[in-house]
């Protein structure tokens, strides 16, 4: 072949080769245009998180403002956990009773003067007739304080999930949280009523909810006035939804109710279990008593039978003690 034969057919080669690069190769112009608008996109996201970077700190602001509220708490918790014992005035007031310190000592003393002319005329030993005066000056008026606090404040956690769901309601529908508090004053159930008219009557006089939150809590010392204290006053210092933390208040307070009584119920057995062996040494006692007189007496009537019936009772009562404590669960 013919060097220029064979020229004409390369240069022809090439000619082909090029016109199919240009007509069968992919457009990239669309890729190109594609990268260019997403690049402008992202400028323009750029330019608009440097313009709303205020809105961004905004959140960031608010929790650090939860935060510091909440160590506020923690350090008045602990602070109020450091002072001294509650005072007989505290444990009146929170018994519900509206009796001065004077007045209980008036009526211990007498109980103490009833429960001693009881031995008295019964002519009971001197030793048993001293120990009743100090039971009824002493033990009993204490005892029936604690009873009737205890009472009261069950009462009250009853009621209260009641009264945070007329807050909820109240909230939703446009009442400020002033209104809503006197709403459940007016028409709550005891002892709720009576806290929460104490709790407005407050606010009333010019106290700040923290402050009235704060007496509502000494009157009422339980962790769910303390939950809902914590509640309102980061609500107050920080903004949020109120009705939608109220509302998850109030699903916890009735799961820990809910707890409760799962826990009652599962330690039923071993409270039925407690009573009767403690009330079994008084039976047995008493049937053998009935049927042999006199067996039991040198028990009662010599030295020797009275360390037995104090050291038998001492161990009783340390048993029944280490099963209460055992079945006393806590939620």
């Amino acid at each position: 072949m013919e060097p220029r034969v064979l020229i004409l057919m390369l240069m022809g080669a090439l000619s082909v080769g090029a016109l199919a690069a240009v007509f069968l190769m992919p457009n990239n112009s669309d890729k190109a245009k594609q990268r260019a608008k997403n690049l402008a996109s992202r400028a323009n996201a750029g330019k608009a998180l440097s313009n709303s970077g205020e809105h961004q700190e905004a959140p960031k602001d608010r929790r650090k403002q939860v935060q510091e509220s909440l160590s506020k708490i923690e350090e008045k918790s602990k602070a109020n956990a450091k002072k001294t014992k509650v005072t007989l005035r505290q444990l009146i007031e929170q018994a519900g009773l509206t009796m001065t310190v004077r007045d209980f000592y008036m009526m211990s003393g007498i109980m103490a003067v009833v429960f001693g002319g009881i031995g008295l005329i019964s002519g009971q030993d001197i030793k048993v007739t001293l120990a009743m005066l100090l039971i009824g000056g002493l033990g009993m008026p204490r005892w029936s304080i604690g009873f009737l606090r205890k009472r009261r404040q069950k009462k009250f956690v009853n009621e209260f999930s009641n009264a945070i769901d007329v807050i909820v309601r109240g909230v939703k529908s446009g009442l400020p949280v002033n209104e809503c508090l006197k709403i459940i004053s007016r028409d709550a159930q005891e002892p709720v009523k009576t806290e929460f008219y104490l709790l407005t009557e407050g606010l009333r006089i010019g106290l700040s909810m923290e402050q009235s939150l704060e007496r509502m809590y000494d009157r009422m010392p339980l962790p769910e006035v303390n939950f809902f204290s914590i509640v309102l006053i980061i609500q107050k210092q920080t903004g949020g939804n109120l009705a939608e933390a109220l509302g998850n208040l109030g699903t916890v307070l009735r799961n820990r109710k809910l707890m409760e009584g799962k826990i009652a119920a599962l330690s039923m057995e071993a409270k039925a279990s407690a009573v009767i062996l403690g009330s079994l040494p008084f039976m047995v006692g008493g049937l053998v008593q009935a049927s042999s007189p006199g067996y039991l007496n040198p028990l009662i009537e010599t030295q020797i039978g009275n360390l037995i019936l104090l050291g038998g009772g001492t161990w009783m009562s340390i048993g029944i003690f280490v099963m209460k404590n055992m079945i006393s669960i806590k939620v």
